[in-house]
């Protein structure tokens, strides 16, 4: 008697299990077709939210600093890029950036959205190594797209921290050609620069000596020559050393590429 009870209950509970089964493959679909719906009216009704102050600078419009209490987290990844241990949005621009490095070509190919790196923050994709001491780097610089924003800017540059209004020293190519040293003496104050007076380097180089900073150069293929005299900027190691890219649109991405890079953790030794 209880064996036939039981039978005919895990019958019935077969049979229910069967029937949500059919009403779930009948209705698949139509959940499907609701969510892609949903997400579609998402991406058509969300709309991202430029601030003025990082509108770039037009004949109508001048762009201006971030206010003071404007920050946003920087975005990293701590994965190892060519010879660098890992790479970040800084600033989290509002289009996430990217990076590739190609072993045959020796080339790094950083894509990047960011209003600006200068004033009291920055935007860039960055791609870093941690280190201390003396430091030498240099770069081949190329912009692929020759129509770009003239504000545009490959850098090889040197932070305190991640942090959006961190302290540091860079070399800079515009996409215009305008060189400079520049840097922000300390956490949060406003850049300062000094610019080099020939337009166009096919590559850069900036050199760590203690406190002492300068700019190197090569317009044309030669040897490599030191600009001006040195700035000072005081670090603490470690401190973040590496190359990186900003387009100076606030939500469009553009692309640098820098190749042959040296890295030494010494002076002494661009090239």
């Amino acid at each position: 008697m209880i064996s036939k009870l039981i039978s005919a209950m895990s019958s019935s509970i077969y049979k229910y299990i069967g029937a949500i089964n059919k009403t779930c493959i009948v209705l698949l679909p139509a959940v499907l077709l609701w969510a892609t719906s949903q997400i579609s009216f998402a991406q058509t009704t969300t709309k991202v939210e430029v601030p003025d102050w990082a509108l770039p600078g037009s004949a109508t419009h001048k762009q201006v600093p971030p206010p003071l209490d404007f920050h946003r987290p920087t975005r990293t990844e701590n994965k190892r890029i060519g010879i660098f241990e890992g790479q970040s949005d800084v600033g989290a621009a509002l289009v996430p950036g990217s990076s590739s490095y190609n072993p045959a070509t020796k080339q790094y190919t950083i894509t990047s959205a960011g209003y600006n790196v200068w004033y009291t923050r920055d935007e860039f994709r960055y791609l870093w190594k941690k280190m201390s001491g003396d430091v030498s780097l240099a770069a081949d610089i190329a912009f692929p797209d020759k129509e770009g924003y003239a504000d545009r800017k490959a850098i090889l540059i040197i932070r305190q921290s991640l942090e959006d209004d961190s302290k540091e020293a860079m070399v800079a190519l515009h996409g215009a050609g305008l060189i400079h040293l520049a840097y922000r003496p300390e956490k949060g104050a406003n850049m300062k620069e000094m610019r080099v007076d020939q337009k166009g380097a096919l590559r850069l180089g900036i050199e760590k000596r203690g406190n002492a900073f300068a700019v190197f150069t090569s317009m044309n293929g030669e040897p490599m020559k030191q600009f001006g005299e040195p700035i000072q900027v005081p670090f603490k190691g470690p401190f973040y050393v590496g190359i990186g890219f900003c387009s100076h649109l606030p939500d469009k991405a553009d692309t640098g590429i820098l190749s042959n890079v040296v890295l030494e953790n010494t002076a002494g030794k661009i090239r």
